[in-house]
């Protein structure tokens, strides 16, 4: 399956993001590291960028460099007994419901795809 590699590849970026929404959650977790991982997902959701998402290609790059970079600063501000509780959650989570990354992931790799098409398409005019 084409799908395999690219799974596995996003299997551990999966887990570590369920590991920090854990993480934030928990009391033990600075307020830092709580306000970071706020803006990270406020950025995501927000209709204003950097680059606007109309732009082709340049318009989601933005978005992949500067969300996971901001979750990363995040994740370091942790303390080591949160994360470690917050990675077993996850694990726990990823071993109980294993279908929900390729759910997840399957309509995004689709829209992808079908993006690319719609530029290409645009391009040949």
């Amino acid at each position: 399956m084409i799908l395999s590699p690219v799974l596995a590849r996003l299997r551990p970026i999966w887990r570590d993001a369920l590991a920090l929404l854990y993480a934030v959650r928990d009391r033990r977790t600075p307020d830092r590291a709580k306000w970071i991982a706020a803006g990270a997902l406020l950025y995501a959701l927000s209709p204003v960028d950097l680059l606007p998402d109309g732009v082709p290609l340049l318009g989601l790059g933005d978005d992949l460099v500067i969300v996971p970079a901001l979750l990363a600063f995040a994740a370091r501000g942790l303390p080591a007994p949160v994360l470690a509780d917050a990675r077993l959650r996850s694990a726990r989570l990823g071993r109980q419901v294993p279908w929900l990354l390729p759910t997840l992931v399957g309509p995004l790799v689709l829209g992808g795809v079908l993006v690319l098409w719609g530029v290409l398409r645009f391009l040949r005019g």
